[in-house]
Parts: C-alpha cells; sequence; structure tokens
C-alpha cells in the first residue's frame, strides 16, 4: 500500500469516526428544534465549503435561523421527490454551473421525514466514499428525529392516560351532576386549550337539547345556537364524531367565528344521550391526537353523567310528590327544622280542598287528582324560589314560608283563597290555616304544625272558602 492509500485510509477512517460521534450526539437529543440544530451545525462542519437545506415533509418546527424549507410536490423538483418516494439517493447535474446537487432521504424505520440537499460546487463527480457518508448521515438524522418523536409521543399518551385514570377516578366519586360536568370542562380546557366547551342532553325525544351546567358561558348566547343546531343535526344522522379543521358556517359574524371544531357523541348503553362541543376560532388548531384524546375523555364521562343524572332524579322522586310534584311532607319537615335554627322568623299555611269527598264521589278520582294539580300548579305560582309548597297528605297541602312575617304570609293565603275560587275547573275553594313563629319566642315546629292545624279546623267549621291565622288567639280573616 503506497503513501496515498494510506492517507486516503486515514481520512476514511477519522470521517466515520466523525460520522459515529455526529449520529451519538443526533440520538442524545430528544426536542426535534433542538436535533436539528445540532444537525445543520455538524454538517457545516463535514462539508464548509458545500451549501445545503433540509426540505421536510411535514414542517412544524420551530427554525427561522436554519436552512429547512417545505418540500415541495411540484415538476420543479423531481429529483428531490424522487429521493423522497424512492428512499434513494438522487444526483443532479448543471454543465453550465459545474455543480453536483445530491439527495439524500431522511428515512425513519417507519417514514420518511424529508430530503437532505447538498450543492457541491465545482464538483462534476462525488466519491463514493462522500455518497456512502451523506447516505449513512442523512438516515442518522432520520432515525433521531424518529426516536424524539416516538419520546414525545409516548410522554403524550402517558400524559393522555394519567388525565384519563383521574378523571375516571374524579368522576366515579359520586359528584353531583354540576360538579361532574364542571369538572369535566376545566379537564378539556386544560388539556386541550379549547376556548369554549358545551355539553348538551337530548330532551323530549331528540327535538330539543339542554344545556349542561359546566358548560362555558358562549354556549348559553344566541350566536351559539348556530353552531348547537348545527352540530346536534350532524350528531342526530349517524351518532359519529366530528373533527372540523375549518367551519365555514354560515350567518356568522367573522369577530365571533368558530374555525377548528370538535364535537363528541355521549352514548350509554348504545343510546344517544347528548354531545359535547369543543370550538377554538383559530382553524386546524386542534390535532387528531387531540381529537382521540376527547373521544376518550367524553366516552369515560358518559356513564358518569348518567350515573350523576339518575341519582338526582332519584332523589329528587324521594322529595317530590309524584302527582303534584310538590315537595314531600318529609321535605318539608326538614326544611322547617332547619329553617327555625337558622332564620329569624317564617309562616306556615294548611290548605285543604272544601268539600273533596263529594268532588270524588261525583266526578271521580281522577278528577279529584286533576283538581290537586290544579291547586298545585296554583302555589307554585304565587310563591317565590326559596318557599316550598308540599303536599301534606290527601286533599291537604302547605306551603313555608321562609323568613316572611305573618301579615305577608297571611296575604298570600287571602290571594291563593281567591284564585282558587276563580280559576279551578271544576269549581272549588280552599280553606287556610296560618300559623307563624320567630326567634324571640320559644317554639317548635311540632307546635307550629298544630296551630295551623287548629285555625284550619276553624276554618272548614266556620263555612270555608276563608283563610284562619293563629297567633296567641284564633284570628278569622
Amino acid at each position: 500500500m503506497d503513501i496515498l492509500e494510506c492517507n486516503d485510509l486515514h481520512l476514511q477512517i477519522n470521517r466515520y469516526k466523525q460520522l459515529i460521534l455526529i449520529i451519538e450526539k443526533l440520538h442524545s437529543y430528544l426536542d426535534v428544534n433542538i436535533l436539528l440544530g445540532e444537525f445543520c451545525l455538524a454538517l457545516k462542519e463535514v462539508y464548509p465549503d458545500f451549501s445545503f437545506s433540509l426540505l421536510l415533509s411535514q414542517d412544524t418546527y420551530s427554525h427561522s435561523d436554519l436552512p429547512i424549507i417545505d418540500l415541495e410536490y411540484d415538476s420543479e423538483n423531481i429529483a428531490a421527490i424522487k429521493a423522497y418516494a424512492t428512499g434513494d439517493l438522487q444526483f443532479e447535474f448543471s454543465s453550465s454551473d459545474k455543480h453536483t446537487i445530491i439527495y439524500a432521504p431522511v428515512k425513519g424505520k417507519q417514514v420518511t421525514y424529508g430530503v437532505l440537499q447538498l450543492i457541491a460546487v465545482d464538483t462534476t463527480e462525488f466519491p463514493a466514499n462522500d455518497m456512502e457518508f451523506l447516505s449513512l448521515l442523512a438516515e442518522s438524522l432520520g432515525s433521531s428525529i424518529e426516536n424524539a418523536h416516538l419520546y414525545q409521543q409516548s410522554k403524550r399518551e402517558i400524559a393522555n392516560l394519567q388525565l384519563i385514570n383521574e378523571t375516571s377516578h374524579c368522576l366515579n366519586s359520586n359528584l353531583r351532576l354540576v360538579d361532574t360536568m364542571t369538572y369535566m370542562s376545566e379537564q378539556i380546557i386544560t388539556s386541550i386549550d379549547a376556548q369554549e366547551v358545551g355539553f348538551f342532553l337530548f330532551l323530549n325525544e331528540h327535538a330539543k337539547v339542554k344545556i349542561l351546567p359546566g358548560s362555558t358561558p358562549y354556549f348559553y348566547t344566541k350566536q351559539a345556537q348556530i353552531y348547537i343546531d348545527y352540530i346536534k343535526e350532524k350528531i342526530e344522522l349517524d351518532k359519529n364524531p366530528l373533527f372540523i379543521g375549518d367551519s365555514n358556517l354560515q350567518n356568522i359574524k367573522s369577530k365571533t367565528s368558530f374555525h377548528s371544531i370538535l364535537a363528541v357523541p355521549m352514548i350509554q348503553s348504545e343510546k344517544l344521550k347528548g354531545f359535547s362541543i369543543v370550538m377554538h376560532k383559530e382553524p386546524y388548531f386542534f390535532s387528531f391526537d387531540t381529537f382521540k384524546l376527547l373521544q376518550s375523555l367524553i366516552h369515560h364521562s358518559s356513564l358518569a353523567l348518567t350515573n350523576s343524572m339518575l341519582r338526582e332524579e332519584l332523589e329528587q322522586m324521594v322529595i317530590t310528590d309524584h302527582l303534584t310534584q310538590l315537595h314531600s311532607r318529609k321535605f318539608l319537615d326538614d326544611k322547617i327544622k332547619w329553617s327555625m335554627k337558622e332564620s329569624d322568623e317564617g309562616t306556615f299555611i294548611l290548605i285543604d280542598i272544601d268539600n273533596f269527598k263529594e268532588l270524588n264521589d261525583t266526578y271521580g278520582h281522577q278528577v279529584g287528582d286533576k283538581v290537586l294539580v290544579q291547586v298545585a300548579n296554583l302555589i307554585k305560582r304565587n310563591i317565590r324560589g326559596e318557599d316550598i309548597g308540599a303536599r301534606w297528605g290527601g286533599e291537604e297541602l302547605a306551603i313555608y314560608l321562609p323568613g316572611v312575617p305573618l301579615d305577608r304570609g297571611a296575604a298570600i293565603a287571602e290571594r291563593l283563597v281567591k284564585k282558587v275560587s276563580e280559576c279551578s275547573d271544576p269549581h272549588i275553594t280552599v280553606s287556610c290555616g296560618v300559623s307563624y313563629w320567630n326567634k324571640e319566642q320559644l317554639d317548635a315546629y311540632n307546635y307550629l304544625f298544630k296551630r295551623a292545624d287548629e285555625a284550619l279546623y276553624i276554618a272548614k267549621g266556620t263555612g270555608k272558602n276563608k283563610v284562619v291565622i293563629q297567633k296567641d288567639n284564633i284570628r278569622v280573616s
């Protein structure tokens, strides 16, 4: 072996040692942006006299200071596209400019990420060793990019699994409906950076939808109704989730329009219960991975949502009279006990439908039930939200007015007696006994009921269709 061959061999050995060091360094980075920067520095050291560019097919990296451009599929870039498609090294030679362009595919085991373009000026022939070196260098970049992507993907998957696990654990802890949906909304906004989140429940055979608590305020506006109606129609049609990258719905002003929309049906026991909508104003804001994460979250929340609703329906059944939809006697008892500990005063009204037995005997029990419902509806329309209307038992109903003095309570009873007489069909009347308590006098809820019952007894025995107030002494009004 002569001196020239020894020098070539020595250069080749050094070059491959350099390649090994570059590969080791590239594989130590798990951030693609840093990885690309280090690769460009290494390439400048290896080929200081050549210019180069990285043509990447999925250019989603931050690299304004690096020679990285999008790989474009056009007729002017045939060699680069061929290198990308075949995975083989490609060459272009310009006799006028006397330079050679080499295209080395940047490929991993799964996909090809782009092409390394190297321009060798005043070079008509590229050494075979350099071609092999360049090919190995480009492949090491592709392998390093793939490893970084897989690492980041695994981190996202682990984070998503932790999120789903935490969400499932929290949702299965018997939360109230409002707490369940508020928690879900917060999780979605935090995890996928959504601007608006809405949850909707189908009502009346899907004729209408109810906005569930936890939805962001935007969905209670008129502008949001266009999106709600559009998604409702799509979800009802095929029951499939929707991934919309850039929506262009009509009748939406540009300032308030949302382009990125994700919608996922809420299905339980193969029945469509409702749907969720997630929106962002920027087009193509959500990734497909985000879409899959949202589907998982909604899937896991559907059972918790159903359980919360069933639990609250059962609780409502326990505290609600089935016929009149007024509160139950037990609920009334509990609320009055609490009020007599926490409030300063309160008025109790005991109501009895006059001649109810004769009404049932004349018209039948169905009409009797109808009358009970009529009186119950009048009670609900004539009391405040914090007041309590209840079915006391049989044809007797009751009202408790926390924090209401006797004169105002008596006026409400008088108004109710008048309304029933004017509005009932068939015509009926009611009698009322009114009692009152305040914290300045020693009292108990049993005595409060007893006084009202005594007053009602007097009202029934002195002509009916009237209000009797019992304070210390019974007074007929």
